[in-house]
C-alpha cells in the first residue's frame, strides 16, 4: 500500500500549507479536519489536516505526522471550506484562518511525559555495558538511565540539562526505545446554579413563596442565580428544591461569568404571545426553514419592538425540523442574558461559546457542541465557528455592531462569515438590528436579502419624544460662558427629580478632559508611543493614552516650551458627572464607563442600584446605549452628540445616527412616557435630524447619495493596506516600494489612494503608512491585494509589517 500524504494548516504567516506524510499506525485516525502534531523546524507545532494530498515530486523531503490529538476530526467538512474562503478572501494565511477555527487548545497545552520502553531498557544495557562510547550516545545513556530508575513518566523539564537540544530525546522516541505520551490536566471549574420558571408549569401556585418566585423569574427578572433567588424572593431552599421536584422549577448549572451579569438590571421578560408583527415575521421565517435552503433575511424593527422573541422562535422551529442553530450577539455580556432565556426554554441543549470562559470550560463546551449533545450556540464572533452539523439558522443580532469586525488577523467580519456560512450549509442567515448597516439593508432593498419588518414597540409603547438643543444658541444665551450641559438639559433633569423618575446622561467620551494644551505655545501633551493627545483621568491623577496604555501624571509645566499656562480642553465622562453632584447636590449621581466599572461586581452594583431605584442619575459613556431595559427611565440626555462625525472616516455620520437612534430607545421603555435631549453644535446635520425623528430610511437615502458620489461600500469594495514599522525610514522605504508596485495596478475600476501618513500616524511605537484601494468589483480587488502580498514576499519586506484589511470598519 503507497504511503499516503495529507495537507495541514499550521498557525504561521504564510499563505500556503505543509505537505506531511501520514504513518500507517496513525491512518485510521488521520482525517481532514483532525488536529495534529507535526514538526516544524525545530519544534512540534499543532496544525489542522486539510486534505489527502498526492506524493510531491522527486528531491523534496516530507516529514511525518507525530501525533493525532482528536479520535473525531474537529473540524466539519463545513468549516474547512468556509476556512478556505475566508483565507482567500480576507487574505489572511490559511493556519491563522484555522487556528481561530480550532478549539481552545487546553489538551494540546497539557504535559507531554515519557517513559522508557522495553526496546529503551535493551539500549540502555547495551549502552551500560560499552567501555568507549561517543557523546551522542552518553546523552542517550543519561536520558534512559533517568527514565529507567524514575518510578512515573517524566515530563522534559526533569530531564535536565539531557534533552535540551531535544535531538537526542526524538530520535529515542522514533527508534520506539521512549514512548511519548500526553497527560491532561483539567481544573475543575466552579459552577453556578441557576433557576427558571418551567413554562409548561400551568398550576396555580399554592403558597405565597411559591407566588413570589414565579413573578420573580417571569414578569420581573427571569431566569436567577440559585442564591440571588433565595435572596429576593426571600425563600428557603427548601421550597425551591421541592418545586424542583414538582417539575414547576428548572435549573442547570453555568459557568460564573466573567462578564458584568446583565440580568441585574436589564432582563426584560419575554412575551406570552406575540403581536401580530412578529408573528408575521415568524411565520415567513418557519417557511424559509422548512425550505432548507440557503436564505439571508434582515429582521428591521425599532428598539423595544421585541427582535429577541422573534429569534427565539425562529430557533424553536429549526430545532423542530432537526437543524441547529447559532446566535451571535456582539458583546460577551449578552450571551448571558440571551443563552438564560434559551435555557429557560430549551434546557441543556443550548452551549455558550466565548473568550470569557476559562479555556477549561470553553472546550467543553466546544466539544459538547462537536459531539451532537448541544444543538444551540450563544455566543460572540468566534462562535460562528463552532462545530454544529446540520445547522439550519444563525441569527446575528445587532448586525450593525463594530465588534462583530475581528482587529488582528484573521482580520474577518462575523457577520459577513455568518452569512457565507449559511451559504455553505444551505441554511438561513438572520440579521436583526434597529439601526442596519448600510450594506445590509442596501442588500435588503435590493432584493439580496429578504427584509422582514417590526414597525411597533410590543404592547405599542410610544417612541420617545426627541430634541435637539443647539449648543450655539446655549452659548450666547449664557453670555458666552460654555457650560457641559445645556439650560434645557439642567431643566429637564431637575423635572425628573421633582417627578421622582430617572434621568440618563450620555457622553461617548472617558476620562475628564480630552487633552491638556499649552496656552503659550499651542502645544499639547503627546502619548510618547502614538501620535495622539492623551487624554486627563482626575480620579487617578494621570494623563493616559487609551490606545497603548501609556501615562503620566499630570504636567505643571508645558513640556515642550515649559510654559506653567496648561489648561484642559473638552469634557469627558467624569466632568459630566461632577457636574451633575455639583448642581443637583441631593440627587444620587451613579456613573458607567470602563473606569469607573473596573469589575463584574462594581458593573452590577451600579446596574442593580439604578434598576432598583437607589440612583436618581445615571451618567455614562455608550455601554449606557444599548441593551438596557431601565423601566423608569424618562429622559436621556446626550451629551457632545456629534463627536464622532468629526472623525476622518467615511461611516462617521452612520456611526452617530446607530449610537444616537440606540441611547434614544432606553427612554419610556416603560408605562411612562420618555423624552431625549440631544445637544449639538451642528444641528442641522441629516444624521442628527434623521436620528431625532427615528427615521431610518431617509438617513439611509441621504447616505446613500454620498457613498455612491465617493464610490464607498456599497458601492465598491474597498480595503486598506497599512506598512508599519519602529523605524520611520523602514516603512517609508517599503511603503515607497509597495507604491511603486500599487501604481501600474490601477485600471479603469480599481483606485489607489497613498501612501499617505494614516490619521493615528504613530501607534504603538510604530509609524503607520495606508494606501485605500477601490474597485467596482470584488475579484478585482482581492487579485491586486494577493499580487501586492506576493511582491512584498519577494523583496523580503516582512509579512508582519503589511496588514491587509478587506472591507475595513474603520479608516483609523
Amino acid at each position: 500500500m503507497p504511503p499516503s500524504f495529507c495537507e495541514v494548516a499550521l498557525p504561521v504567516p504564510v499563505q500556503s500549507t505543509f505537505t506531511y506524510r501520514i504513518p500507517d499506525h496513525l491512518s485510521a485516525m488521520a482525517h481532514p479536519g483532525s488536529r495534529v502534531v507535526v514538526p516544524f523546524r525545530n519544534r512540534s507545532m499543532v496544525g489542522v489536516i486539510l486534505e489527502k494530498s498526492t506524493p510531491p515530486g522527486e528531491g523534496f523531503r516530507v516529514r511525518e505526522i507525530t501525533e493525532v490529538l482528536d479520535s473525531q476530526p474537529a473540524l466539519t467538512p463545513a468549516l474547512i471550506r468556509l476556512g478556505r474562503w475566508m483565507s482567500g478572501y480576507y487574505l489572511a494565511p490559511p493556519g491563522e484562518v484555522f487556528r481561530a477555527m480550532l478549539p481552545p487548545q487546553v489538551e494540546v497545552r497539557a504535559r507531554r511525559v515519557y517513559s522508557i520502553k522495553t526496546a529503551g531498557r535493551s539500549r540502555l544495557a547495551s549502552l551500560a555495558g560499552q567501555t568507549r562510547r561517543g557523546d551522542e550516545d552518553a546523552v542517550e545513556l543519561s536520558i534512559l538511565q533517568a527514565l529507567a530508575d524514575a518510578e512515573k513518566p517524566l515530563p522534559i523539564s526533569q530531564l535536565g540539562k539531557l534533552s535540551a537540544a531535544g535531538t537526542p530525546l526524538t530520535r529515542l522516541v522514533r527508534a520506539g526505545a521512549v514512548e511519548a505520551h500526553e497527560v491532561s490536566r483539567h481544573r475543575k471549574t466552579r459552577m453556578l446554579r441557576v433557576v427558571a420558571w418551567n413554562p409548561a408549569a400551568q398550576q396555580k401556585p399554592s403558597s405565597g413563596a411559591e407566588s413570589r418566585l414565579r413573578e420573580l423569574l417571569t414578569a420581573v427578572r427571569g431566569p436567577m442565580p440559585l442564591p440571588r433567588l433565595l435572596e429576593q424572593a426571600r425563600v428557603a431552599r427548601s421550597v425551591v428544591e421541592r418545586l424542583l421536584a414538582l417539575g414547576k422549577l428548572i435549573a442547570w448549572d453555568e459557568v460564573p461569568s466573567e462578564e458584568p451579569d446583565p440580568l441585574l438590571a436589564e432582563f426584560t421578560p419575554p412575551a406570552n404571545t406575540l403581536n401580530t408583527g412578529q408573528q408575521s415575521a415568524l411565520d415567513e421565517i418557519t417557511v424559509w426553514l422548512k425550505e432548507r435552503r440557503f436564505l439571508t433575511a434582515l429582521l428591521w424593527g425599532v428598539t423595544g419592538s421585541g427582535k429577541t422573541e422573534v429569534y427565539i422562535g425562529a430557533i424553536e422551529s429549526a430545532l423542530e425540523s432537526g437543524r441547529a442553530a447559532i446566535v451571535l450577539v456582539p458583546e460577551i455580556a449578552l450571551t448571558l442574558w440571551i443563552s438564560r432565556l434559551l435555557r429557560a426554554r430549551l434546557g441543556q441543549r443550548v452551549a455558550v461559546l466565548h473568550s470569557g470562559l476559562p479555556t477549561g470550560e470553553r472546550a467543553h463546551q466546544w466539544w459538547r457542541v462537536r459531539r451532537g449533545e448541544a444543538r444551540v450556540v450563544v455566543g460572540t464572533r468566534s462562535a460562528v465557528f463552532a462545530p454544529v452539523e446540520n445547522l439550519g439558522l444563525i441569527v446575528v443580532d445587532e448586525e450593525h455592531e463594530p465588534a462583530y469586525k475581528q482587529e488582528e488577523t484573521p482580520r474577518y467580519h462575523g457577520r459577513d462569515t455568518a452569512v457565507v456560512r449559511a451559504r455553505e450549509e444551505g441554511a438561513l442567515a438572520l440579521l436583526g438590528s434597529a439601526t442596519p448597516s448600510l450594506e445590509s439593508f442596501h442588500n435588503a432593498r435590493g432584493g439580496k436579502y429578504r427584509l422582514l419588518r417590526l414597525q411597533g414597540r410590543v404592547e405599542n409603547r410610544p417612541l420617545a419624544a426627541v430634541r435637539v438643543v443647539d449648543m450655539r444658541e446655549d452659548f450666547k444665551a449664557r453670555r458666552n460662558r460654555p457650560c457641559a450641559l445645556s439650560q434645557a438639559l439642567h431643566q429637564a433633569i431637575a423635572q425628573r427629580l421633582d417627578a421622582g423618575t430617572q434621568a440618563l446622561v450620555l457622553i461617548n467620551r472617558r476620562g475628564f478632559s480630552w487633552m491638556a494644551l499649552c496656552r503659550s505655545c499651542g502645544a499639547a501633551v503627546q502619548c510618547e508611543n502614538c501620535s495622539i493627545s492623551l487624554t486627563y483621568h482626575k480620579r487617578r491623577g494621570q494623563m493616559l493614552c487609551h490606545y497603548c496604555g501609556f501615562h503620566r501624571p499630570v504636567p505643571k509645566t508645558c513640556p515642550k516650551c515649559q510654559s506653567q499656562y496648561v489648561y484642559f480642553f473638552g469634557e469627558g465622562i467624569e466632568q459630566i458627572e461632577e457636574i451633575l453632584r455639583s448642581d443637583f447636590p441631593r440627587a444620587r449621581v451613579g456613573r458607567l464607563d470602563r473606569d469607573a466599572v473596573r469589575s463584574k461586581r462594581v458593573f452590577r452594583q451600579v446596574l442593580a442600584a439604578f434598576d432598583a431605584g437607589e440612583l436618581d442619575i445615571l451618567a455614562g459613556t455608550q455601554m449606557v446605549a444599548k441593551g438596557h431595559d431601565f423601566q423608569r427611565v424618562t429622559l436621556v440626555g446626550v451629551v457632545a452628540a456629534d463627536l464622532t462625525l468629526s472623525l476622518p472616516d467615511f461611516r462617521a455620520a452612520e456611526r452617530t445616527f446607530q449610537l444616537l437612534t440606540q441611547v434614544a430607545g432606553r427612554a419610556g421603555r416603560g408605562e411612562l412616557p420618555g423624552e431625549v435631549l440631544v445637544q449639538t453644535h451642528y444641528p442641522q446635520h441629516y444624521a442628527i435630524q434623521c436620528a431625532t425623528r427615528q427615521d431610518y430610511e431617509e438617513f439611509f437615502e441621504k447616505e446613500l447619495r454620498y457613498r455612491r458620489l465617493m464610490q464607498y461600500p456599497p458601492f465598491a469594495a474597498l480595503a486598506t493596506v497599512i506598512v508599519r514599522h519602529r523605524r520611520m525610514e523602514n516603512a517609508i522605504r517599503w511603503s515607497r516600494a509597495v507604491a511603486g508596485f500599487l501604481e501600474p495596478q490601477q485600471t479603469q475600476g480599481l483606485r489607489v489612494l497613498g501612501p499617505a501618513a494614516a490619521p493615528l500616524a504613530r501607534l504603538k511605537r510604530e509609524y503607520r503608512f495606508q494606501f485605500l484601494l477601490k474597485a467596482p468589483r470584488r475579484a478585482e480587488l482581492n487579485q491586486a491585494l494577493a499580487a501586492c502580498l506576493k511582491f512584498c514576499n519577494e523583496q523580503e519586506i516582512p509579512r508582519g509589517a503589511v496588514l491587509v484589511d478587506v472591507d475595513p470598519l474603520s479608516l483609523m
